[in-house]
C-alpha cells in the first residue's frame, strides 16, 4: 500500500484501468481532465482533478511539482506536455525532490515501411537499448521519446524516469472503452462490407491486453519505486507484449468471419484495402498503423515477474469488441488522430 501522490495525464483507455490499480494500491491520485462533468464523476470515487487539457503547460507543470510520481497516458505525441512534465521535475529537482515519470510511447516507433508486404524478422529487446536508440528520429513517436531521453541525463539521479512502448493493444477498457488500430478495421469492414488489410497483410506486431498492460505499469512503478536512480539511468526502455504474435492477415480473418458470421458482410476472406480509402482509416500513417512490423519483447517486465493473464486477440475481438462496434451507430470517416500506438 503506498501513501505516494500521482499524477495521472489521459484518465482514458489506459490510463483509465492504470487508475483503478492505483486506487487498488492506496495512492492519492489527481487527474486532468477537461470537463467539470467529469470531474465530478472523479471526486465521487475519491479522485482529485485539475481541469484543463495537455495544451495547458503552467497547469501541468504546477501539479507535476507537488507530485511524487506522474504518468503521460493520453497522447505519444504532444511535446508541449511532456516539456511541461519535465519542466516539473527540474522545479522538484532544484527542491531535492524526487520523482518518478513514466512516459507512454507506442510501438509505432518500431514500425517499418513493408506496408504488408513481409514479416520482418527484427525483433526489439527491450534489455538491449541500444537497438531503440539506433532508431531514426523521424519515427512514430521519436521526437518526443528524445525530448525525454535527453533531459534525463539533465535531471540525473533526481528523476526516475521510464518509456513504456506498448504494442498493438485490444481489449475492452473502462468504462466500455476500445483501443484504436484494430477497431479502426472493424468500423472499416462494416462501411464497405468487407475485412480488409494493408497490402498482402504478412506484417506482424506484437500483442498485449489492456489490462495486462495496466498491470505492467504497476509492476514498473514498483520497481521504480524500490531502485536506486543510479539503476534506473542507464535504461529507459519497457515494453509490454504477451508473447504472441499476429499478422495483419490474421487480424482481418478473423474480423471477416465474425462480421460474415453476423450477416454484417457478404464474404469473410480479407481484400486489399485500396491507397484512396485510407482516410477512412488512418490517412497517411495508414501503412504505419496498421500494415507495418512491429516485433518488441518484454523481457524486462518478465525479469520482475510480470506475465498476462488476459485473454489472446482473436478471442477477445470475437467476443468483446466487434460486438459493441456493431451496436455504434452514426458515421465513421476514419480516425483522426495520431495513433498511440
Amino acid at each position: 500500500m503506498s501513501e505516494k501522490s500521482v499524477f495521472l495525464l489521459g484518465p482514458g483507455y489506459i490510463g483509465g484501468q492504470i487508475l483503478e490499480f492505483l486506487l487498488q494500491r492506496n495512492y492519492h491520485v489527481t487527474t486532468l481532465t477537461r470537463r467539470e462533468s467529469t470531474a465530478a464523476e472523479f471526486h465521487a470515487q475519491g479522485i482529485k482533478t485539475v481541469i484543463g487539457s495537455v495544451d495547458d503547460r503552467s497547469l501541468i507543470q504546477k501539479q507535476v511539482s507537488v507530485s511524487d510520481i506522474v504518468l503521460h497516458t493520453a497522447t505519444a505525441d504532444h511535446l508541449p506536455s511532456a516539456e511541461a512534465i519535465l519542466d516539473g521535475l527540474e522545479e522538484r529537482a532544484k527542491n531535492n525532490l524526487q520523482t518518478i515519470y513514466i512516459h507512454t510511447s507506442g510501438a509505432g516507433v518500431l514500425g517499418d515501411n513493408s506496408a504488408g508486404a513481409f514479416k520482418s524478422d527484427m525483433v526489439f529487446e527491450d534489455d538491449k537499448p541500444e537497438d531503440i536508440d539506433a532508431l531514426p528520429e523521424s519515427a512514430a513517436h521519436r521526437t518526443i521519446d528524445l525530448a525525454i531521453v535527453r533531459r534525463r541525463k539533465i535531471l540525473g539521479k533526481h528523476a526516475k524516469i521510464a518509456i513504456m512502448i506498448p504494442p498493438l493493444i485490444y481489449g475492452v477498457g473502462p468504462p466500455g472503452r476500445l483501443s484504436i488500430q484494430l477497431p479502426t478495421l472493424v468500423r472499416y469492414a462494416l462501411k464497405h462490407g468487407y475485412a480488409g488489410q494493408v497490402g498482402e497483410g504478412r506484417s506482424v506486431w506484437s500483442q498485449i491486453h489492456v489490462k495486462d498492460l495496466a498491470r505492467g505499469y504497476l509492476t514498473l512503478l514498483d520497481w521504480l519505486e524500490r531502485t536506486p536512480p543510479e539503476e534506473v539511468l542507464p535504461n529507459p526502455y519497457w515494453f509490454c507484449e504477451n508473447g504472441n504474435e499476429l499478422s495483419w492477415n490474421d487480424c482481418a480473418a478473423e474480423i471477416g468471419r465474425v462480421l460474415h458470421q453476423a450477416g454484417k458482410i457478404e464474404s469473410s476472406t480479407p481484400r486489399t484495402i485500396p491507397v484512396s480509402n485510407y482516410g477512412d482509416l488512418f490517412g497517411k500513417l495508414t501503412d504505419t498503423a496498421v500494415g507495418s512490423n512491429s516485433r518488441s519483447r518484454a523481457n524486462r517486465l518478465q525479469k520482475l515477474g510480470w506475465e498476462p493473464k488476459e485473454k489472446k486477440t482473436l478471442a477477445s475481438l470475437a467476443e468483446d469488441e466487434i460486438p459493441l462496434i456493431m451496436q455504434e451507430t452514426g458515421p465513421f470517416e476514419g480516425y483522426g488522430k495520431v495513433v498511440a500506438s
